[in-house]
């Protein structure tokens, strides 16, 4: 698994019994200091049992609490979820899950990428993309930069629908697909550039196809970068990552229309 070189010399088989082996000592002590000497239960009496479970319970909780402790430290040195991940043996995502917000900017959690600062309000991106589990990657990998505030919608209608209401905060940056139901990718980004009051928000394709013709359409279109979707994962989490940062952190944006 990726970014697995811990300092352990073990397999996790000898690593769980040994861990085991210690806890079970550990309740051992903790039963003697907090109870005494008992004496054995007689038959038929679970009470001996529930204290070791009350016992248990108390260790498992404070493992979770140190465990927490351990992930935002990892997350100080510079561990990513994806790494945090592989020391529990889950997935990035269900380390995002386990532990959400590692990676939020205070002064009291830890940042992934120190040298940046935290924007004067939460940054707005229009995702307009149809694939789920695409679609909560990128959420996933901005909301390891700071405050984001993502809208998803699913094609072009849609999005046109949104950037047209009045209600509806301007966002700061557009992250299109192309290839989607109803308008694609393709026609929106025609729509966005030839619209004044929309033309100026930047559009950057993240996508799937490396064709020659969708790349040179793009641009044509004046769309403000073109980037191919990675199949690796975490290479897709730094290809977003990587947008993020020069667009909402580096470029000038325009002021609010």
């Amino acid at each position: 698994m990726p970014g697995k070189d811990f300092t352990l010399r073990t397999t996790s088989e000898q690593t769980a019994a040994a861990a085991d082996a210690a806890v079970a000592q550990l309740v051992k002590r903790l039963a003697h200091q907090l109870l005494g000497e008992v004496p054995p239960a007689p038959a038929g009496d679970p009470a001996q049992a529930l204290s070791v479970l009350h016992l248990l319970d108390q260790l498992q909780q404070a493992a979770e609490r140190l465990q927490r402790g351990a992930a935002v430290a990892a997350a100080r040195a510079g561990a990513g979820y994806p790494q945090i991940g592989a020391a529990c043996g889950m997935t990035r995502q269900g380390a995002r899950r386990r532990w959400p917000g590692l990676f939020q900017h205070s002064d009291e959690a830890p940042m992934e990428h120190p040298m940046m600062t935290t924007p004067a309000r939460p940054f707005d991106v229009l995702l307009v993309e149809d694939d789920m589990a695409d679609a909560m990657l990128i959420e996933e990998a901005l909301s390891e930069r700071g405050t984001r505030n993502l809208i998803q919608v699913t094609d072009g209608v849609a999005a046109l629908e949104h950037l047209r209401n009045p209600a509806n905060v301007r966002p700061d940056l557009i992250v299109l697909d192309l290839n989607m139901p109803r308008m694609n990718g393709r026609d929106l980004l025609k729509v966005l550039k030839t619209d004044e009051r929309l033309q100026t928000i930047p559009v950057v394709v993240l996508t799937t196809s490396t064709a020659p013709d969708d790349v040179a359409g793009a641009y044509n279109s004046h769309a403000n970068a073109y980037v191919a979707k990675p199949v690796n994962l975490e290479e897709f989490e730094k290809a977003v990552q990587s947008i993020d940062a020069f667009y909402l952190d580096t470029a000038t944006h325009p002021p609010r229309i």
